[in-house]
């Protein structure tokens, strides 16, 4: 056999091996997307009360991850910042594992007032990833659009863009989240959107675009809307 050959072969099982060795070695936080009990899918009809809709745009910031264990510890995740675009989501370390039962996940959706602040940031929080009002300044905490026949606007368009760093405007809500973490390599949290319209009446309201009362509301109406699997 071809000693290039030989060395590619082994390079990739040693690269698999690494590859295994990280998936188990690393906890994992998965968002389960619902629309009540089915998967949301972008572009896919659902019925919220008598509203047919659907979605084309679905990204938000998952901030300050902490995790409590049973026996006391905790884990804080640094620069914990995240963001999750339901187009092409994938489950993303958090930690190191720990052999220890989750009793109790906090974190928050949305982006505190300092990284809103400090200018140019890389990563998850780069300006290019469309979640940045650069004409106010300051991240959009999420970002739903779609089309209904109940919004009389063109081609039947909403948008819902929530954020706001500067009281009483603040748009960043925390989510405390206790129950049976039955993964303990995973963390698999259930995200139902039916929720959130369930509170929204597009025949009236199809557009925030802007920090202030309507966006603080959709902002609290954020934390009933999250679960584990």
């Amino acid at each position: 056999m071809n000693k290039k050959l030989i060395y590619f072969f082994l390079s990739f099982l040693f690269s698999l091996n690494l590859w295994a060795q990280k998936e188990k070695d690393s906890l994992f936080f998965k968002i389960h997307f619902k629309w009540k009990t089915e998967t949301l899918d972008l572009n896919k009809n659902y019925i919220s009360k008598s509203d047919t809709l659907q979605l084309n745009v679905l990204k938000f910031y998952i901030s300050g991850i902490e995790i409590k264990y049973n026996n006391g510890t905790f884990y804080r995740e640094k620069n914990s910042y995240h963001l999750v675009d339901i187009e092409n989501f994938k489950p993303f370390t958090i930690s190191k594992f720990e052999n220890k039962t989750i009793e109790n996940i906090v974190f928050n959706i949305g982006v505190d007032s300092t990284a809103c602040v400090s200018g140019a940031n890389g990563g998850d929080l780069d300006l290019q990833n469309g979640m940045y009002w650069a004409w106010q300044s300051g991240y959009i905490n999420m970002k739903i659009e779609g089309k209904s026949n109940s919004c009389k606007t063109r081609k039947n368009q909403f948008q819902f863009h929530i954020g706001g760093y500067i009281e009483p405007n603040y748009a960043r809500r925390t989510i405390n989240i206790n129950g049976n973490f039955n993964d303990k390599n995973q963390i698999d949290l259930v995200m139902d959107l039916s929720k959130l319209f369930e509170e929204i009446n597009l025949s009236e309201i199809n557009s925030i675009m802007i920090p202030g009362e309507k966006a603080m509301h959709l902002a609290d109406v954020t934390t009933k809307i999250f679960s584990i699997e």
